[in-house]
């Protein structure tokens, strides 16, 4: 634990809850891993970074999930910091989302206990919706790095099938001792390429779909000549 970030140089003098929150984030996570996702964690955090421990308990009032949900943002603010767009400019859009996941990933692989622990609470019935709306979140992000723009049905979907393939890959992750987590990572491009796949044919099945007859507007026709 000698090599944890400093967080006092990222706050101002006199920093708001959310400051401390976002600061705070990342070292809790590491002490998670040993004291649980709870008030432990963040006295721990807050003695590492400088910060009062009664700030620290106020700004992390929501208990184990406001906890989780500060590391996710804080995972999801390091992924675009690592991903930006002349980075993923290039890429054909399977490519955005696979670098996207896969640098998650490189993010929480040193947290990987911490993980375990947070899915753990998450799993909790009491905090399954909770946790459908950070997976939302995080897939949102992710669609909206890569260039998404879709705003029909096809907004939801994508974002649906992109929270599913995500927590799918983090639970192979969790046990993934392979050479570079090559397992996750073959898992992971194995489900993009299947989703691709459906998106080309559902796009397809669109374009033909616009090609065929109406029979409203045939019928329509009908009713105007008649008159």
């Amino acid at each position: 634990m000698t090599d944890m970030p400093s967080a006092p140089a990222l706050l101002p003098p006199d920093p708001t809850l959310d400051e401390v929150r976002a600061a705070l984030a990342p070292l809790i996570a590491r002490n998670a891993a040993f004291d649980g996702w709870r008030e432990e964690a963040v006295v721990a955090a807050a003695a590492q970074a400088g910060v009062k421990t009664e700030v620290a308990t106020l700004a992390f009032d929501g208990g184990a999930m406001a906890m989780i949900d500060s590391w996710f943002a804080h995972i999801d603010s390091e992924m675009l910091k690592a991903c930006p767009p002349e980075r993923l400019a290039s890429m054909k859009v399977s490519e955005r989302i696979t670098a996207l996941v896969e640098t998650r990933l490189t993010l929480i692989e040193r947290n990987r206990e911490a993980l375990r622990r947070a899915l753990a609470i998450l799993a909790m019935p009491q905090n399954l919706v909770r946790a459908g709306k950070l997976g939302w979140r995080a897939a949102d992000l992710m669609w909206r790095a890569a260039g998404d723009e879709a705003t029909d049905f096809n907004h939801y979907s994508k974002r649906a099938s992109l929270a599913g393939i995500y927590s799918a890959t983090l639970l192979v992750f969790l046990n993934d001792e392979s050479e570079s987590h090559a397992d996750s990572r073959a898992f992971l491009a194995r489900r993009i390429a299947s989703v691709m796949k459906l998106e080309k044919a559902k796009a397809k099945w669109r374009s033909r779909s616009h090609q065929r007859p109406s029979l409203s507007r045939f019928v329509g026709r009908l009713r105007y000549h008649a008159r």
